[in-house]
C-alpha cells in the first residue's frame, strides 16, 4: 500500500452536530439580514426545502453547494426578500460548516498516517480543509463538486489515484460509509478500510454484505495508524 485517499464526514468528524450547528447559524443571519425570510422558514422548513431541490435536481447529488443555493434562492424569493442575500446568507452556513469538532483520536492519527504514506481527502461534501486546519497532512483535497461526480461512481477515485500517481490496486481508501466508500472503492479497484467506530453503547455496526468485504476494519483512525505503524513500508497491499 503506497498512498491513502480519506473521507471526511464522519470518517474525520461527526458530521451530524455540524449540520445542526451550520443550520442554526443560518437562522440567525436569516433573522438579522431577512426576517421575512426567517419568519417563513423556520429550522424544519428550511430543512423541507432543501430535500425537495435535492429531490428536483439529481444532476446535481454531487454539488450540495448548488443545492444550498438553490434553495436559499428560492427561500428569499418566496418572503419578498432581496435574492442577492444568497451568498452572503450561504457564507454564514458555510463558515459554521467548517467549525468542525474532531473525533479524539483523529489529529494524531492524521500525523501518524502523513508521516507513513501520502493522504488524499476524498469526499462528497463540502467541507475546505484549509479553513479548517488539516489541509497540510494532505497531498490534495478532491470533492464530488469540482470532480463533477460523487462517491461511488469509479470517475472520482480513479482521479485520486490519478493525481497521487499511483495505481489503483495500491491505494488504500478509508472512509465509514458501507456504499459510498467501501464498495465504491472496491469496485474501482481500491484496497478499502472500514471505518465502524462504536455507537454510545460502544457497538459496532455488523458488515451488511456477503459478498464483498472490506479489505481492513477498524474502530477509529488510531486504530488505522497503529496498523500502519506494524506494517512494512512500501507494502504493495493492506
Amino acid at each position: 500500500m503506497r498512498a491513502i485517499t480519506l473521507d471526511l464526514d464522519d470518517t474525520i468528524w461527526p458530521i451530524a452536530p455540524v449540520i445542526v450547528r451550520a443550520e442554526n447559524a443560518l437562522g440567525a443571519w436569516l433573522r438579522e439580514h431577512a426576517p421575512r425570510t426567517a419568519a417563513r422558514f423556520p429550522l424544519e422548513a428550511m430543512r423541507t426545502l432543501r430535500d425537495e431541490v435535492a429531490a428536483e435536481h439529481p444532476h446535481l447529488a454531487h454539488d450540495f453547494t448548488r443545492q444550498r443555493m438553490i434553495a436559499l434562492e428560492r427561500m428569499l424569493e418566496a418572503a419578498g426578500d432581496d435574492v442577492a442575500l444568497v451568498q452572503p446568507a450561504f457564507d454564514a452556513f458555510f463558515a459554521a460548516r467548517c467549525e468542525v469538532e474532531h473525533y479524539e483520536d483523529s489529529l494524531d492519527a492524521l500525523d501518524r498516517l502523513a508521516a507513513r504514506v501520502p493522504l488524499a481527502a476524498l469526499s462528497n461534501g463540502n467541507a475546505d480543509l484549509q479553513r479548517i486546519g488539516l489541509m497540510h497532512v494532505f497531498r490534495f483535497q478532491l470533492g464530488a463538486r469540482e470532480h463533477g461526480a460523487a462517491k461511488p461512481a469509479a470517475s472520482i477515485f480513479h482521479a485520486a489515484c490519478e493525481q497521487l500517481g499511483c495505481e489503483p490496486g495500491v491505494v488504500l481508501h478509508v472512509g465509514d460509509d458501507v456504499e459510498m466508500d467501501v464498495l465504491g472503492a472496491h469496485r474501482a479497484g481500491l484496497r478499502t478500510c472500514w471505518i465502524n467506530r462504536r455507537n454510545g453503547d460502544g457497538q459496532a455496526r455488523a458488515w451488511p454484505r456477503d459478498d464483498v468485504r472490506p479489505d481492513l476494519e477498524v474502530a477509529d483512525l488510531g486504530a488505522l495508524a497503529d496498523w500502519l505503524d506494524a506494517s512494512p513500508a512500501p507494502t504493495e497491499h493492506p
